[in-house]
């Protein structure tokens, strides 16, 4: 028996290796001698280096760096060997970074993840893989860029202070410190939305609002991107500013695009492709899959859906678990999971749920595992 466990992580409660080992427990208690492949997953954001890592066995690399607010993070990469490293916005200029009464997109900066891609570079990579969920930025990549060696220039000749609204007052861009090394590494983005830079579907309208904008500094973002936009347009001869998926993490992907020339890729396909989940897949019995929460927004981009998939191309059954189950879940059958089960015992708050999530991963991994065998008589 062939058993592939590739969860998600299960947010504020289990990192995905967390959550694949408290299945692969459950499932033990049952089938003892399974044999067992655990791809932890993630979907470009916070948790991607550790899952890739914990497939691959690549090495964990830790450097200090500015976070979104200016003051010093640990943030961590991932070296995977072979030239290639695999980077998390979230881990240098994430939002958990920034405590709620100091959110504030307008001032907060992406320098810090520049720095991280300056380290890899450090390292020799000429394959850089940036995850970009969960950032707390609106600055349209202009901090990642400072710290490659791009000057944004106001009038008076004077480099901006950081954040998305300085950048109306920009008005010269100097690429001529750009990092030379970039012209031979590939930059690869994992991101799961499509949006572009500015305009109503942009990045300052959907994802300002949980930065901490208000209505005002929405309108004062957009407008700054858009001045920026008009800029890049002007020194790099064509404007990106409306390709899907550049207004990932406040516009970061936008600098990706313009800039380094960055591919885009859905975060899972990258993830699934470092693991080696397809070949995992291949001749197995079951796929069990899951994460923090499963609804119609899983379709888009998530996990649960990018395994399905997998499984699917492989004629392998794949089955979810999640913390809880949005009351359209059942959508995701057309997608290719085969069933979906829901962790809790019984009523409980949130706060008690995600406390027991590795208990009861366990306890319903072993009921799936009892479910499997009588089945098979």
């Amino acid at each position: 028996m062939k058993i592939v466990i590739a969860p998600d992580s299960f947010k504020e409660s289990l990192s995905a290796p967390e959550v694949a080992a408290a299945i692969a427990r459950g499932w033990r208690q049952v089938f003892p001698e399974a044999e067992l492949l655990l791809r932890p997953m993630a979907d470009g954001g916070e948790g991607t280096v550790d899952a890739v890592l914990a497939a691959t066995g690549g090495e964990r690399r830790e450097c200090r760096v500015c976070g979104p607010l200016g003051e010093p993070v640990l943030a961590h990469w991932g070296w995977l060997g072979e030239g290639t490293a695999v980077l998390e916005m979230a881990s240098a200029s994430g939002l958990h970074h920034v405590p709620r009464d100091r959110r504030d997109a307008t001032v907060t900066t992406s320098l810090g993840t520049g720095e991280l891609i300056r380290a890899a570079l450090d390292a020799g990579a000429t394959r850089i893989i940036l995850g970009l969920g969960g950032s707390a930025t609106n600055d349209g990549g202009a901090g990642l860029l400072q710290a490659l060696g791009v000057r944004f220039l106001d009038a008076r000749e004077v480099e901006l202070p950081p954040g998305g609204a300085a950048l109306a007052r920009l008005a010269r861009i100097d690429v001529g410190g750009l990092d030379p090394r970039l012209l031979q590494a590939r930059l690869e983005i994992a991101a799961d939305v499509d949006n572009p830079l500015c305009g109503p579907r942009g990045a300052s309208r959907v994802f300002g609002p949980q930065k901490g904008a208000d209505p005002q500094q929405v309108e004062q973002l957009d407008a700054a991107l858009e001045h920026y936009a008009r800029l890049v347009a002007a020194t790099l001869g064509e404007d990106h500013s409306r390709h899907p998926g550049v207004g990932a993490a406040g516009g970061l992907g936008f600098a990706a695009r313009a800039f380094l020339h960055a591919g885009f890729r859905p975060g899972i396909e990258l993830v699934a492709e470092l693991s080696g989940l397809a070949d995992a897949v291949e001749g197995a019995d079951l796929v069990i899959t899951g994460e923090g929460r499963l609804d119609s927004q899983s379709l888009h981009g998530k996990t649960p859906v990018g395994v399905a998939r997998i499984a699917r191309a492989a004629g392998v059954p794949v089955v979810a678990l999640a913390g809880s189950l949005g009351e359209d879940y059942q959508a995701l059958y057309a997608a290719g999971i085969d069933a979906a089960f829901a962790l809790s015992p019984g009523p409980q708050s949130l706060e008690q749920a995600m406390t027991s999530a590795a208990a009861e991963l366990q306890a319903r991994a072993c009921d799936l595992a009892r479910l499997w065998r009588l089945a098979r008589g």
